[in-house]
């Protein structure tokens, strides 16, 4: 399987909680982060909420 390299790019003040919820499940705190996540739809779906704050790369 495929794994996404995901990268916090935004800042997370001003977010709603579930939106800086989702960055910390995806291991991302702190602008400049990178994490690489397994590619299935659980991470797809973290990713699509909250990638106006996101980079990726496949």
């Amino acid at each position: 399987m495929a794994d996404i390299k995901v990268k916090l790019v935004k800042s997370l003040i001003g977010s709603k909680k579930d939106q800086i919820a989702t960055a910390t499940a995806l291991g991302l705190h702190k602008i400049g982060d990178v994490s690489v996540q397994p590619d299935n739809a659980q991470t797809r779906g973290k990713i699509n909420k909250i990638s106006h704050l996101l980079a990726v790369e496949e």
